[in-house]
């Protein structure tokens, strides 16, 4: 299973982005999926997830960002609305084989490579 992020880049506080994450080698609908991002000197934190029948999203960024499926793609996509200057973080998309949706880093066995997203004000 290998996870591929993209979609990152540098934009102005308010300004949309949207990541994408695609997986390779394994079947879209037999894992949950979530979105993690880090900024130095920070742990981890959670910013939303999406198993086969919910989706949940950190306080943070709750009525901002919209996590979806493409599963044509077999990607898990991250739109990224009003964006803040504290959003600025190393994004990583995450995967766990069941259906489960975990909020910490534990519960996800594959991590694709982050994609950097720098917020100015």
């Amino acid at each position: 299973v290998q996870l591929q992020a993209s979609g990152g880049g540098s934009v102005q506080a308010g300004d949309f982005l949207s990541l994408s994450c695609t997986l390779s080698g394994a079947s879209l609908e037999n894992y949950v999926l979530a979105w993690f991002r880090q900024s130095p000197g920070l742990e981890r934190e959670f910013v939303g997830g999406m198993s086969w029948n919910d989706v949940v999203y950190a306080d943070a960024v709750k009525g901002r960002f919209t996590i979806s499926r493409e599963y044509v793609k077999s990607a898990m996509l991250l739109q990224m609305n009003g964006l803040k200057p504290q959003d600025t973080a190393t994004y990583y998309c995450a995967a766990s084989h069941g259906r489960i949706l975990h909020t910490t880093a534990e519960g996800y066995e594959y991590w694709g490579h982050g994609t950097k997203v720098t917020v100015s004000s």
